[in-house]
């Protein structure tokens, strides 16, 4: 007999764990984004990422991502790596990816390019039966006292997928549209059922707009960003306020949290914490998220192909 464990677990596992991810600081892990972010500055970049979604709920999910990209001119265009590993139920459900990604940019004017990018992914999902707890484990008195009967699933599901991405951009404002999963693989960890990860759509754009005029250091840049993954919708509305080194952003998401951010900017890295404030009938419960970003921007020799940077994206 199927226990009520188990058929909660596939639930989880077919529905729940079908989406990604998700990273507040959106343009502080652009690769995580959009592939076509891949070398879009032209020195190469390190950036590291750290996510601790619900920290107040028992098994939290924590995601951690490391990503490098430089930008090649003999291939007019970027080179990026990202390692992404998610661990959910203090260990019991994990999902580690590897990608590799390019980049193509063209100049359309002297101001304004176009980057289009292609992302191949190696992905493993692994859960750790031992850490499971099943119905037929129970004495309606003293707990859980017995050896379950149920057969562990393989445990373990391996898959390779793809992503693409496109990017107009000038110093000014930015566009984006990038599809991921677009082979929508199976992720099913119970062996006798499908469960193909749905493809996910994310459309991004951005401004800058100086408040001091030229030459002044005073900036709003205000933001969307929209992604749906099969029935899960979100619209993120931001805007950041950048002086100088410091930068200080807010994001509303969907009627169910805002973001507030401060970031700090200093020669050749970047720094920036971000607090998710949950509005839902769940604030009381998962205290929010915490998340940290880091990036550091290497030197290099100024390359005599004229190239376009993304101005104005922040954190």
């Amino acid at each position: 007999m199927r226990t009520i464990l188990i058929i909660f677990t596939c639930a989880f596992f077919s529905r729940s764990f079908a989406q990604d991810p998700a990273f507040s600081q959106f343009y502080a892990n652009p690769l995580y984004l959009n592939p076509a972010f891949a070398g879009a500055e032209p020195c190469p970049r390190i950036g590291l990422n750290y996510r601790n979604q619900w920290p107040n709920i028992s098994g939290t999910f924590v995601t951690y991502s490391t990503s490098y990209d430089q930008y090649v001119p003999s291939l007019s265009g970027g080179l990026g790596v990202l390692v992404t590993s998610d661990v959910a139920g203090e260990g019991t459900l994990t999902t580690n990816n590897a990608s590799i990604m390019y980049a193509y940019q063209t100049n359309i004017t002297r101001k304004f390019s176009i980057r289009a990018g292609f992302q191949a992914t190696y992905a493993q999902k692994k859960v750790d039966w031992s850490k499971l707890t099943f119905g037929d484990m129970i004495d309606p008195r003293r707990g859980f006292v017995y050896t379950s009967k149920e057969t562990p699933g393989p445990g373990v599901k391996s898959n390779v997928d793809f992503s693409s991405g496109i990017l107009g951009f000038s110093k000014k404002y930015f566009f984006g549209v990038a599809v991921h999963h677009l082979t929508q693989p199976d992720e099913s960890l119970l062996g006798t059922s499908k469960s193909p990860l749905p493809m996910k759509i994310t459309g991004h754009a951005g401004a800058l707009i100086p408040l001091d005029g030229r030459g002044g250091d005073t900036y709003i840049s205000p933001n969307l960003l929209y992604q749906q993954q099969q029935d899960f919708k979100q619209l993120n509305l931001g805007l950041y306020l950048l002086k100088g080194p410091v930068a200080a952003g807010f994001w509303y998401r969907n009627r169910d949290s805002f973001i507030a951010l401060i970031g700090f900017q200093q020669g050749l890295f970047k720094l920036g914490y971000s607090y998710d404030v949950t509005i839902s009938k769940l604030s009381n419960v998962t205290a929010g998220a915490h998340e940290i970003s880091f990036t550091y921007q290497f030197k290099c020799k100024p390359s005599r192909i004229k190239f376009n940077t993304i101005g104005c994206m922040h954190w």
